[in-house]
């Protein structure tokens, strides 16, 4: 692993450890050049998961940006370190399961329920941002449906396809 202070080419493990949900394992690495410290992170990848833009673009799915937006929604609000990396890699397992390119919908709305699990403001800020909120509206009718206690019902993955349920 590359040393991302110096560049040096050989850095050693010091630590070990898997994640709080055992689907990564966590290693703090040293630099014997400049002894920067650095942690890594090793996750299994079953295969390529592709994502469907609403313009029709296709992707390739992208952790990072899954769980910055997630940091973001949660920002201030939970202070369990290791929230964002589990709720993202229940959704990354979820997404896993489908056989077809994912659209961003499907994608959106597994993270709005995980959210709803743990944060209410956490989830209307992830909707403000997913369903593009324009006005005050907008936010009047999520927190009439968190106040009622009903949610839009989630996009579900049926035999490896993504569909919504009827309306």
């Amino acid at each position: 692993m590359r040393c991302p202070y110096c560049g040096h080419e050989d850095t050693q493990v010091r630590d070990s450890r898997p994640t709080e949900d055992d689907t990564a394992i966590r290693r703090r690495r040293v630099c014997p050049s400049c002894n920067g410290r650095f942690t890594t992170f090793e996750r299994v990848q079953l295969r390529e998961l592709m994502v469907v833009k609403r313009s029709g673009r296709r992707e390739r799915f992208d952790r990072d940006k899954l769980a910055r937006s997630v940091q973001t929604a949660l920002r201030k609000r939970v202070d369990e370190p290791d929230a964002v990396e589990v709720l993202v890699s229940r959704v990354v397992r979820n997404l896993e399961k489908i056989d077809t390119d994912i659209p961003t919908e499907f994608i959106g709305e597994l993270v709005m329920n995980e959210l709803k699990r743990i944060d209410d403001v956490a989830y209307v800020r992830f909707a403000s941002v997913y369903r593009n909120f324009r006005e005050a509206k907008d936010f009047e009718s999520v927190l009439d449906e968190l106040a009622a206690g009903r949610l839009p019902e989630p996009v579900k993955a049926v035999s490896g396809k993504v569909t919504r349920p009827p309306e």
